[in-house]
């Protein structure tokens, strides 16, 4: 054996470029999961994955249809004793628009400045490469893993992982572990090793305001009809008060004041607001007030438009007044918060506010809905998490909290009594889900360290329980 691959890090070390050029071909695959143009691409990155996944050493690789999108599985349990994980990961990414916006075309990665520019590069093609590389290390080494692993990675997670608990509940004795080591789930900031402990869940809905039959010329018949542009800025500006708040009532019924204790531990995490609406781009001043930004951010439920169009949008003018105007909403929400009673409420009011001369549909995306989760403090994957990330980086972890919504925790608690251990090596600022998005190649390299430890280390002193 080669002296420099003795180990199964000195491996990893030693495949770097090889790794990145895997990367590479993985983020090449436009795998937009909510586009139907793209379902070939779907297809060809799961055999994609499962390729990956074999050549690993994993056993019993598969890929499993679902209603939706394929979900690929494996498994290696040959080591008696050792404790169980689920590794979870997805390979779908999130749409490329705006594309004017890329500076390299989003599924041609580009590397540049010691970061791979791609679409999906981070969320969560580049992470989820990570536990496959590290599996391959152990086995090209050691010829065994430390312990005994089971993969679930799906391709609908950017719709809100919309099969993946049914396929779970269905397959939940192949699936049984002590925990999930989840690839995916952003780490804070680059600059700071963070573990996160909870996330927001989340509801959507969209809607439209109707008019007339038929687009009208605006000196025709202005004056005398609806304009469903007017009403649709009219209903959406009733959605909150002037203080940032939530005017849907029930909005807040199940909701719990953020406690004490939580406030104060968000204060004392290093945080500049100023600094993060430089960052950003943003003047600041907006929210509901009486709370910090990561209150906000972290403790409290949202109510976002994340679309708002009708009439006419091309270049000079069109003197019409549009039949048609559409919104989308979606919900981050906190504990107690049921999606489908926050979706309800928010229909209501719609219906409620409705300005006259106009009509109102509703479409809820019922299979976008997932409450929030949290880990507990004192589980035992999560401590050896932050054991890890201090031996990588030489200084403690951050425990933070995450405004966006993984539909995983609950998924995985509900259907196996199994608790998510988030281990992502992509970081907060790294633009998934917009233009330019990008993964730092240190955060790769990083990230292969950090996984062979866990796993040296879990198998090692396992966790104090039978394993399963």
């Amino acid at each position: 054996m080669d002296a420099r691959n003795d180990t199964p890090l000195a491996y990893a070390e030693a495949h770097g470029e090889e790794i990145l050029q895997e990367l590479v071909a993985f983020a090449s695959i436009p795998s937009v999961s909510t586009d139907p143009a793209h379902k070939t691409h779907i297809g060809e990155a799961s055999e994609w994955v499962a390729e990956r996944m074999r050549r690993a050493g994993f056993e019993g690789v598969t890929i499993n249809p679902t209603a939706g999108h394929p979900i690929v599985t494996g498994s290696w349990l040959a080591a008696p004793g050792a404790p169980t994980i689920l590794v979870y990961g997805h390979y779908d990414v999130q749409p490329p628009d705006p594309l004017e916006k890329w500076k390299s075309p989003p599924f041609e990665p580009t590397v540049r400045d010691g970061r791979l520019y791609a679409r999906g590069v981070s969320d969560d093609k580049g992470p989820m490469l990570i536990p496959l590389k590290t599996a391959e290390a152990f086995m090209r080494t050691d010829g065994r893993l430390p312990v005994n692993v089971k993969l679930v990675i799906e391709g609908e997670e950017e719709q809100g992982s919309a099969h993946l608990g049914e396929f779970v509940r269905a397959h939940a004795k192949e699936l049984t572990a002590d925990f999930v080591l989840s690839a995916d789930g952003a780490m804070w900031r680059p600059d700071e090793p963070s573990v996160t402990v909870a996330n927001r869940g989340i509801c959507a809905l969209e809607f439209a305001i109707t008019g007339a039959g038929k687009d009208l010329h605006s000196g025709r018949h202005g004056g005398g009809v609806a304009n469903p542009l007017h009403a649709i800025s009219r209903l959406v500006a009733s959605l909150h008060d002037d203080q940032g708040r939530i005017a849907v009532k029930g909005f807040y019924d199940d909701v719990r004041p953020p406690s004490n204790a939580a406030r104060a531990a968000l204060a004392e995490l290093p945080f500049s607001e100023e600094r993060y609406f430089a960052a950003i781009g943003a003047p600041g001043g907006a929210g509901e007030a009486g709370y910090s930004l990561l209150e906000r951010q972290w403790l409290r439920p949202t109510l976002e438009l994340n679309g708002l169009w009708g009439g006419y949008e091309g270049p000079g003018t069109k003197t019409v007044i549009p039949s048609l105007a559409r919104a989308k909403i979606t919900c981050r929400l906190v504990p107690d918060q049921e999606p489908k009673a926050v979706t309800a409420a928010i229909a209501h009011h719609l219906r409620e506010h409705c300005p006259p001369g106009v009509t109102v549909e509703i479409h809820s995306d019922d299979g976008h809905g997932s409450k929030a989760y949290a880990i507990p403090e004192d589980h035992p994957g999560l401590l050896l998490a932050e054991r890890v990330l201090k031996e990588v980086h030489g200084k403690p972890s951050l425990r933070v909290r995450m405004g966006a919504t993984i539909p995983i925790g609950l998924i995985f608690r509900e259907a196996l009594g199994a608790e998510t251990v988030f281990f992502s090596f992509s970081t907060a600022d790294e633009d998934y889900h917009a233009p330019n998005e990008f993964f730092r190649l240190q955060r790769l390299t990083d990230g292969l360290k950090a996984w062979i430890r866990y796993w040296e280390l879990l198998g090692q002193e396992g966790l104090g329980k039978p394993a399963r």
